[in-house]
């Protein structure tokens, strides 16, 4: 015969709190998996806790975590082989609902081990109620002599506790399903629910699933994968090691660039294993996707308010029990932990980077065109990490570095000291040359001090590239989506240096200056002059500025006839505004059109609008066809700078053909 040991209310704080635990404690209700199996968890700590205090001489045994579906009663029970409980304890922990057990244990006996409590998820148990009608814990302490015993709970604030009959160390919680929640029996909704919350607990989670109709119970089969990479040190894990667990979180993705393995226990204790992923154009990098997890337990799928900003595109897992979890949002911003775990995370970003920089260069170039978003956004938004790494920022160049790889000091890993590079690796891969910013500064300081030239658009640009590089002019390559934010930056950080871009300005090195002007006596004109005019008759438009050079080049034919200016402050007003307007930038009509008075074609123009015969209604053909030259001449080189629309480009073929069928014309 059972015998009743208290019939009662359960302790509840405030009056009618119960029907909102039982509904409202988690926004899903699946969560009470995670709950339950977090206890037992807690369970088996708790043991090899009094074990390893001599408090209990008995055998811990192996331990584990069985999940039994029971369709015919409608149940799930959780049972594991840990500390079990006693009446007293049964009442003091699952009837007063506010108190936490876990701290109190943990105060009690964590000088006697290291081993982790999860206990951060507050009414755990009571998660039971959101699924369940009726809820039953059978447990027996390990204290010897303990008597086993059972509650019960309906779902209302009434308990009943008696005597069990139960003979094994542990506790079994047994959940009755409420009718709307029976998707709980079936055993692929648990093992999906283990994998995403459970997989990584340290012990062994079971699953006994319901017998099928003419074949025997099928032995339990375990569950969850148990080891937890981050856990472990860095030393025990392999290339594959790491590579398999990216594999296992983010399938079917291209394998990471590099990764980075946390592990501290002081001031704070975080564990973790972040990855570096190939960057794709649709990846949204204002959404986190690293997992965060609380002593092995699965909290969210992201960490955007614990981790800096630049490194949200980051992949991965960061483990840490010292970020309080059930705060909002704005409350963990500004938590002093959280901040100082961010500040620790960007760190180790930091020298995991320049590890990489000073020990094997060829693949921190390789990985240079997914890294370099990281490194650039973090250097922009982060003074710390800017200060860490600015040392490895690297830029494409056109220069030829194969055969000169200067030696560059870098700060160790270890702290403040720094020391001489030996890594022998070029600064060049697949036949394009790497530098930094000190590099290419100290090389060409004799032509340009403190003057950087560079480049936003390899192909657009590649005739203001190809015009620099003749006259031995280096160009560095900022054509990533975050340079054009960046040069600014850099223009900040670096007053001292002027960053010009390609087709900003012209440098005096690539114009001829030392080139005679001859007056017309006709015109009383130069010949500068008169193509100006030329061009401005031509052209018509008032609001573009046309000047007129002699662009340097061992032969005049190669240079270009013409080039678009986009003078650096009207480019910069114009990407501004469409930064703050949301909208794709127009280009701007204050533009300059440098005509290139050396070039023969230029200078054909000339002669060509100079004609004397003319037609009947006083036109003069010769004229006419100097004025679309002008035209073609314009539109190929705004097309170096943008793309036509509809009614442009139809335009730009119109004339295309009138120039091409009056030049054959002449030439039949």
């Amino acid at each position: 015969m059972t015998t009743i040991l208290e019939q009662g209310n359960i302790s509840i704080h405030t009056e009618n709190i119960f029907p909102i635990i039982k509904k409202w404690l988690y926004s899903d209700h699946e969560i009470f998996i995670r709950e339950l199996v977090s206890n037992a968890v807690d369970a088996i700590q708790k043991l090899k806790m009094v074990s390893n205090s001599d408090e209990f001489s008995g055998e811990v045994g192996e331990p584990e975590i069985v999940i039994a579906i029971d369709k015919a009663n409608q149940s799930l029970s959780i049972s594991d082989n840990g500390i079990g409980m006693t009446a007293d304890e049964v009442k003091k922990y699952i009837n007063q609902v506010a108190f936490s057990s876990a701290e109190e244990f943990v105060a009690k006996y964590k000088a006697t081990s290291d081993q982790q409590i999860i206990g951060h998820f507050g009414l755990g148990f009571y998660s039971s109620f959101m699924v369940a009608k009726h809820v039953t814990i059978d447990t027996l302490s390990y204290r010897t002599g303990a008597q086993a015993v059972n509650w019960s709970c309906d779902g209302s604030t009434e308990f009943k506790l008696s005597d069990s009959d139960r003979t094994t160390r542990g506790t079994t919680v047994t959940l009755t399903l409420q009718d709307e929640e029976l998707e709980y029996l079936e055993p692929y909704r648990i093992r999906q629910l283990i994998k995403t919350y459970c997989d990584f607990m340290p012990f062994s989670i079971k699953l006994v699933e319901p017998p099928t109709e003419g074949e025997e119970t099928k032995a339990p089969e375990q569950i969850n994968r148990q080891k937890a990479p981050w856990k472990e040190s860095p030393r025990n894990l392999t290339k594959e090691d790491y590579l398999e667990f990216y594999r296992y979180l983010y399938p079917f993705q291209e394998d990471p660039l590099l990764w980075v393995h946390l592990n501290t226990d002081h001031p704070f204790v975080v564990n973790g294993i972040l990855y570096f992923p190939k960057l794709k154009p649709d990846v949204d990098v204002s959404k986190g996707q690293i997992k965060l997890f609380c002593n092995q337990v699965f909290v969210s799928d992201n960490c955007e308010e614990v981790i800096p900003k630049f490194l949200l595109p980051l992949r991965g897992v960061i483990d840490s029990a010292d970020i309080p979890l059930n705060v909002s949002r704005s409350f963990l911003q500004n938590d002093r932990t959280v901040r100082q775990i961010a500040n620790y995370i960007a760190k180790k970003v930091g020298d995991r980077l320049k590890e990489l920089y000073r020990d094997d260069r060829a693949e921190y170039i390789r990985c240079w065109q997914d890294l370099g978003t990281f490194v650039k956004f973090g250097s922009i938004n982060d003074d710390k990490f800017k200060k860490q790494i600015e040392d490895i920022l690297i830029y494409r160049t056109t220069a030829n570095l194969s055969d000169n790889t200067p030696k560059i000091e870098v700060q160790t890993a270890e702290g403040d000291a720094w020391q001489e590079s030996s890594n022998a690796a070029s600064n060049a891969l697949d036949g394009k040359s790497y530098t930094t910013l000190n590099e290419y500064l100290e090389r060409n300081k004799e032509r340009h001090e403190n003057r950087v030239f560079y480049c936003t658009d390899e192909v657009t640009q590649a005739t203001y590239i190809q015009l620099h590089t003749s006259q031995a002019l280096e160009v560095l390559f900022m054509d990533s989506f975050i340079d054009s934010h960046f040069v600014g930056f850099l223009e900040r950080e670096y007053s001292h240096i002027k960053f010009s871009r390609v087709d900003a300005e012209l440098d005096d090195t690539l114009i001829d200056k030392d080139q005679a002007e001859i007056v017309d006596p006709t015109t009383n004109q130069t010949r500068s002059e008169q193509i100006k005019v030329l061009f401005q008759k031509a052209l018509n438009k008032p609001k573009l500025i046309i000047r007129t050079e002699s662009l340097k080049g061992d032969d005049p034919a190669s240079t270009p006839p013409a080039m678009v200016l986009l003078p650096e402050h009207l480019r910069r007003m114009q990407e501004m505004n469409a930064l703050l307007q949301q909208q794709v930038m127009q280009f701007p009509e204050d533009h300059i059109l440098l005509i290139n008075t050396s070039h023969p074609m230029i200078q054909n123009v000339i002669n060509l609008s100079q004609g004397a015969i003319t037609t009947t209604d006083g036109q003069s053909p010769s004229a006419e066809l100097a004025n679309l030259i002008c035209h073609h001449v314009y539109d190929l080189a705004l097309m170096a700078q943008k793309g036509f629309d509809a009614d442009g480009m139809k335009a730009f073929v119109e004339r295309s053909n009138q120039v091409l069928t009056k030049l054959t014309a002449r030439a039949s």
